[in-house]
């Protein structure tokens, strides 16, 4: 194998971490950008919200099959593919002016662009790095994973706020330009053994049960978990379940999908044929171990970047861009230590950083438990944000070193699939639980609110109550309760002071949802290995395993 100058090895890892970071900002630069393309599109929130949706479950359904493809043709073959698709999705959807373009660009070309890109990240990185430059390769690409999800909505803020959101998209196309060219050093890999076939019915029967899942959890906090909170509607069609939601629904034909998938692979394996996904993979306890640990770290930081921005719009009146400023002291930090942490990983087992970071990520859900308040101000969230940053950028440096290094390299391109999918899904679970906490604590904090109220009067209860309850998502995000007959100036105040007092006590619900999340990681963290060299031993084991 060609030997790389460390010059040549860095700079793969700079171009690397810069699609992984145009891949997750683009996760988040929408967010901040929907009052503005509701109004340019004049559509509603729920369709802008699909194409956030249609997204993730893209990227959620395809990421394994991107990986896998890799295997067979050359992960730097996919990453330039998925590169130049990323960009072609990027410009449709910054000169869309409805909702189904702007679906067909961001969401699935841009989707299908990114679930090529992802896993040949992480796979390619493992077969350029070994040894302690690996783990500083994976700390750098682990800091800049976690960052981008904080520097997503600055960027977003900042060009809606003084150009417009579809430079948010344009700048992508110049981006992309550059990971093409910067491809030239990266070198090719893939996996050497012979491969007979491709498994199609395996993607189609894994796209359809992530897809069925994944649409559950996102839409749960729309539709209701059980009992339908709104009819479901797909294009002019009303779909009715009685006095259940679809989701529940949604989630049974995803199990029942991905059944069959698990069924389908294993039968391809005794047959000696080439499933989609080698089930022998989870047989190994490091990589097993060290997926379901990104899975459910990924649930408390896609929950902290929920809860921090709307307690600053909804309760603080900050804009976009402001609030996206006031989590730079998370991202900073992550940056600094993710680095660090894989330059220390050679003194200190790469298990008890892990274990620090999440033990310190639990302190940080309770300092922001604790810090959060009415007359909170971005400037009080920055020791909590840093100890945040701190204890999720000594995570992220090992825990996706120790997953893909228990497999060889050439199977590197599936295990990263296999990773970023369960990171995905642990994003998209974490924001729709959190979401799901807090729109429950808003409507009973309101509705205890409004009747302990002696502002109110007795007769105008009853009426605010059923609003309130109605119109949470308006509260949540600083909207207030909308009603059709103007209402006495103290009666507005009073009601507005409702609603954030409201907000302040769902976030210290969501904040203690968090920590339970980051202590359930910390104890399936002590399945990691708990050895120096966790690259070396481990692969060869997996290599004996799967011959």
């Amino acid at each position: 194998m060609e030997t790389l100058s460390p010059l040549r090895k860095w700079a793969t890892l700079l171009v690397l971490t810069l699609a992984l970071a145009i891949i997750i900002i683009d996760t988040t630069v929408l967010n901040v950008a929907l009052a503005t393309i509701i109004r340019e599109f004049q559509t509603t929130i729920q369709n802008i919200q699909w194409v956030i949706t249609a997204y993730s479950l893209t990227l959620a359904a395809l990421t394994i099959t991107g990986g896998r493809l890799g295997d067979f043709f050359g992960r730097k073959k996919m990453f330039v593919i998925g590169a130049i698709i990323f960009a072609i999705g990027s410009t449709i959807t910054s000169f869309s002016h409805n909702v189904p373009t702007m679906i067909w660009g961001e969401a699935i070309i841009e989707g299908i662009g990114a679930a090529l890109m992802a896993p040949a990240t992480a796979s390619l990185l493992v077969s350029t790095f070994q040894g302690r430059e690996r783990a500083i390769a994976f700390g750098i690409w682990g800091g800049i994973a976690a960052a981008a999800a904080a520097i997503g909505p600055i960027i977003g803020g900042y060009f809606t706020t003084n150009y417009s959101w579809r430079w948010a998209f344009r700048i992508n196309i110049f981006v992309a330009l550059l990971l093409v060219v910067g491809s030239m050093i990266i070198r090719e890999a893939r996996d050497t053994e012979e491969k007979p076939s491709f498994d199609f019915l395996g993607v189609i029967l894994s796209s359809l049960g992530l897809l069925g899942l994944v649409f559950g959890v996102i839409e749960a906090s729309q539709y209701g978990w059980w009992f339908a909170k709104a009819v479901f509607s797909l294009g002019s069609h009303n779909l009715n379940f009685g006095r259940f939601s679809i989701v529940p629904f949604s989630l049974l034909i995803g199990a029942i999908f991905l059944s069959l998938f698990f069924f389908w692979q294993a039968k391809l394996e005794r047959q000696g044929k080439t499933p989609l996904l080698s089930l022998k993979l989870f047989k190994n306890r490091q990589f097993t171990s060290g997926g379901l640990t990104t899975l459910i770290t990924s649930l408390g930081l896609s929950g902290l970047i929920f809860t921090v921005p709307i307690f600053l719009q909804a309760v603080r009146r900050l804009d976009a861009f402001h609030t996206g400023l006031a989590l730079l002291p998370m991202s900073l930090t992550l940056l600094v230590v993710a680095p660090v942490s894989g330059f220390l990983s050679h003194r200190i087992k790469p298990r008890t950083l892990i274990q620090i970071g999440l033990f310190l990520t639990v302190l940080a859900f309770f300092v922001l438990r604790q810090t959060v308040a009415v007359e909170a101000t971005a400037t009080t969230f920055i020791p909590g944000l840093m100890l945040f940053g701190f204890g999720m950028g000594m995570v992220f440096s090992q825990v996706n070193n120790i997953t893909l290094s228990a497999v060889s390299v050439q199977q590197a391109g599936e295990a990263a699939g296999v990773s970023n999918t369960l990171r995905q899904v642990g994003s998209t679970l974490g924001a729709a639980i959190i979401g799901s906490v807090m729109l429950t604590a808003l409507a009973l904090n309101m509705t205890s609110g409004i009747k302990a109220s002696s502002v109110i009067p007795t007769s105008l209860k009853p009426g605010l109550t059923q609003l309130a309850v109605a119109q949470t998502s308006n509260i949540e995000f600083g909207g207030g309760v909308d009603t059709s007959q103007p209402l006495p100036v103290a009666v507005k105040s009073e009601l507005l002071a409702i609603g954030r007092q409201a907000t302040v006590d769902a976030d210290k619900r969501a904040f203690i949802f968090g920590a339970l999340f980051a202590f359930l990681g910390l104890i399936v963290s002590f399945f990691l290995p708990n050895s120096q060299n966790i690259d070396q031993a481990e692969s060869v084991a997996v290599k004996s395993k799967t011959a």
